[in-house]
């Protein structure tokens, strides 16, 4: 583990032994993997690990007094969505060796992207009295480490919400609707909304299984990626603007769009795709089919 160079001195790392992230799963609890493939917005995270801390060894080596304030505490932060947050602060006792459970549960509507978990163990109250080269502020971090989640897959990378469309102006059978607003500079998490009609339980139903789909729900969310993808393609399309050496910021729909014509269309131009689709729309269409793999689940 790397180490920051901190003004104060600090302990050993040997004073904390943290276990691995455990995933909490409706089967029990799995080691966290590296990444998600079946992740989407609709499934919450929880996630926990035993963190075991040598309190006495920790202040004393940190050149603090045996009644320094620690705290164990945990952010988690989230690139796709650019949000972060605390998981859990724990106040710690003032001897002894203990054994910390955290405990960290997470809204898959905050998440996106790759989930940086954050835990660290911090004074938790600033000392007027410490010595010019101890922590002295509220916060100074005596220990800290870093692991990370892909939120990756199949399912979409954006924003979802289950509605009645029959309170909508969309149609009431309709199953789905895509939302695209916004210009291409604007952020991905903001200009995305993928709508399930709460009427079509089908549907409803696939998304409710996401995390762990059935061969029916693998078909339905296939065609509803398939849809997404060639409604976002239309839309970039649609910019004449919109070329491979178009410069967006980092996060934003015209990034994202960038990233998914990469991956459906590698090794061929902006160009030549917006030409294909306007000569022939009929073989492009049956191109993208192609290209985002449609049914075929495993």
């Amino acid at each position: 583990m790397t180490r920051r160079v901190l003004p104060y001195r600090t302990p050993s790392d040997d004073v904390v032994a943290a276990e691995s992230w455990l995933l909490v799963t409706e089967d029990g609890e799995i080691a966290m993997p590296e990444a998600l493939p079946d992740w989407d917005y609709q499934m919450d995270l929880r996630l926990h690990r035993t963190v075991r801390i040598d309190l006495d060894r920790a202040r004393a080596q940190s050149g603090l007094p045996a009644d320094a304030a620690l705290m164990l505490a945990t952010v988690w932060t989230a690139t796709g969505s650019s949000l972060s947050g605390p998981g859990q602060h724990l106040r710690l006792p003032q001897a002894g060796i203990v054994a910390v459970e955290i405990d960290v549960e997470l809204r898959g509507a905050d998440l996106g992207g790759l989930l940086l978990l954050d835990t660290a163990l911090v004074l938790a109250e600033r000392r007027t009295d410490a010595r010019p080269s101890s922590p002295r502020r509220a916060g100074s971090i005596l220990w800290s480490d870093r692991e990370a989640l892909r939120l990756q897959g199949d399912a979409p990378q954006f924003p979802m919400a289950v509605i009645d469309f029959a309170r909508t102006s969309f149609p009431d059978n309709a199953a789905w609707h895509l939302q695209i607003s916004g210009g291409l500079e604007s952020a991905t998490m903001g200009a995305l909304l993928l709508l399930i009609n709460e009427r079509n339980t089908v549907t409803a139903t696939a998304f409710e299984n996401a995390g762990k789909p059935r061969p029916i729900d693998r078909v339905v969310l296939s065609a509803v990626y398939a849809d997404a993808a060639r409604i976002m393609v239309e839309h970039a399309l649609g910019h004449e603007d919109f070329t491979e050496d178009s410069d967006y910021p980092e996060d934003s729909l015209g990034a994202t769009l960038l990233s998914l014509f990469d991956q459906l269309f590698p090794d061929q131009s902006i160009t030549d795709i917006r030409l294909r689709q306007r000569q022939s729309p009929s073989l492009f269409a049956s191109d993208l089919q192609a290209a985002v793999k449609i049914f075929e689940v495993s």
